[in-house]
Formats: C-alpha cells, structure tokens, sequence
C-alpha cells in the first residue's frame, strides 16, 4: 500500500461567541497545527438567526477577515451539505459556530503503517474528553476509598 493523501479526519462544530472564532480558539487550532499534529481541511461558520434561518460561509485559505491569514486548508469543501445541514441543528437560534474539519495527521501515519503491515483497521471508536474524564475521576475516587 503507497503513501495515504489524508488520515482520518474529524469535525467538530464549536459554539462561538458573536460571529466568529475569538483568538483563543485560533491560538489552540494554531499550536496544533504548526505542531504538525492536524491538518487543517474546511472551515465554515454556520449561524442560526433568531427565527431558525441558517447562513453558511465557507472560508478560503488565507481569509484574514476571521483571523485564518496564513492558514492553508487543504480540501476545501470537504465538509459537505449533508453535514452542515445535520450540523446546523446543533447551533442555537441566535449564535454561531465554526465547523473545523481536522485531518489527524498523526493517524494517518499509523494508518499507513497498518497498511503495509498487512493490518487493516476495522473499526475506531472515540471516547469523547468528557467522558473519559469523568469516567477517570470516579475510578480514582473508588480506588481512594
């Protein structure tokens, strides 16, 4: 097996304050992505009016109105309108958020890696932090009793 275009990739949709991402949200996609860690794919800001009406922006590489100046997406379009249409009735009327589409560059090494070994993956489950967190918390508190 040759080398993989894209790992798996993500989305996650992040609830904004106002109408596009503050600089803390730009800084901690930022570190990952000069860390090498992600790639950055798509980038769509869906907003919901008070009355239920959705507008969608998809932004370009380089868009510096929303802070993206110097940011190369790597397939735009990606996250498709399936997906925003399922997506956008997650954002409340009245507020925004950004869909970001991650590929896990990391993984995609792996990945590769599995597939020369002959290995194939059948399935990949994601335990959200959350939970996990929770879950670790309540494990130590039985372990400390």
């Amino acid at each position: 097996m040759g080398q993989f275009t894209f790992g798996p990739v993500e989305l996650y949709l992040i609830g904004l304050e106002g109408s596009r991402p503050s600089a803390g949200v730009l800084d901690a996609l930022g570190e990952l992505l000069d860390a090498g860690l992600v790639r950055l794919l798509d980038f769509v800001i869906i907003a919901k009016s008070d009355g239920g009406e959705v507008s969608v922006t998809e932004l370009e590489t380089g868009d510096d109105e929303y802070g993206l100046a110097g940011t190369e997406m790597a397939a735009i379009g990606i996250a498709g309108d399936d997906d925003i249409e399922e997506l956008s009735e997650l954002v409340p009327p009245g507020s925004s958020a950004a869909l970001v589409v991650l590929e896990l560059a990391w993984a995609r090494t792996l990945s590769q890696r599995f597939a020369a070994s002959g290995a194939e993956v059948l399935n990949v489950e994601r335990i959200p932090a959350p939970v996990v967190n929770g879950l670790v918390d309540a494990l130590h508190g039985l372990n400390e009793e």
